[in-house]
């Protein structure tokens, strides 16, 4: 998880919180003091992003020692504490906010992920997220969906293939569409399209996809997709799902469901770090 992207952002980060100096610890503590402390829950939570913060330190003292009490994927209680760091002190206290900022950021999105994944228990429907990530956050945001209990759906652009609404208006049909890039792009790559209408579901079907997306489809519309799809081509809906809405939609049928709010409806969760 560590790449250069990542080790990039974490520079970013501490660059924007500490700038040319911390004027408070700068002029406060001794640099070469050592110290320790202890990372918290202050709520319910699924922990993800330990590693991330740990990295975060150990770019402000390379001899710091993190301690993990939990692992990214285990539950924690309020009051819990969930690691130990060790190193210089002044590192301690620049890195805090910007290793709470990732661990919080990241936890938050597992926690949500996990809420929606267990109702989604005995059911053998995907649960996907989408490129609705934070700007330069998609790898870390992606990791703490899978560490929630989900999957991913593709990490960009780059990775797959997805014939969108705009993609069909701007080229003109989804047929065309579909048979027009399939003669373009290996045989390898899957090809998914995404359609509104029954009528395009039956237009897709018709020159052959792997997989097709109902975008924004009402419960009835898609019983009647599933039944018209026939397992001759993965089915996705996407739209507007809610925790409310999942069971419903899980039960007619379909092979994945892909949310935009497991990562951008997330709530970052309260950590809070204590020198001791």
């Amino acid at each position: 998880m560590l790449t250069q992207s990542v080790k990039n952002l974490i520079q970013t980060a501490l660059d924007e919180d500490i700038g040319s100096g911390d004027i408070t610890t700068d002029n406060l503590i001794d640099p070469k003091l050592t110290g320790r402390c202890v990372i918290m829950a202050k709520e319910p939570m699924v922990l993800a992003g330990m590693d991330i913060a740990g990295q975060v330190f150990q770019h402000l003292d390379s001899r710091m020692e993190l301690d993990a009490l939990l692992s990214d994927g285990d539950t924690a209680d309020p009051g819990q504490s969930l690691a130990h760091v060790r190193g210089n002190l002044a590192a301690l206290l620049k890195g805090e906010r910007t290793a709470l900022n990732f661990l919080q950021r990241l936890s938050g999105i597992a926690t949500n992920v996990a809420a929606y994944v267990r109702l989604l228990e005995g059911s053998l429907v995907q649960l996907v997220d989408t490129r609705k990530t934070t700007p330069g956050w998609r790898v870390l945001e992606k990791y703490a969906v899978r560490v929630g209990g989900a999957h991913n759906h593709r990490m960009g652009l780059y990775d797959g293939v997805l014939i969108k609404d705009n993609h069909i208006a701007a080229f003109g049909g989804v047929a065309g569409s579909i048979s027009h890039i399939r003669k373009r792009v290996s045989h390898l790559v899957k090809i998914e399209v995404e359609v509104s209408t029954l009528a395009q579901v039956e237009e897709a079907l018709k020159v052959g996809v792997d997989v097709i997306m109902l975008d924004n489809m009402s419960l009835e519309n898609i019983k009647a997709a599933v039944a018209v799809i026939q397992h001759a081509a993965l089915v996705e809906v996407s739209g507007n799902v809610t925790q409310a809405t999942l069971p419903a939609l899980a039960a007619t049928g379909v092979d994945i469901i892909s949310i935009g709010a497991l990562t951008h409806g997330a709530r970052s969760v309260d950590i809070s770090m204590r020198i001791t």
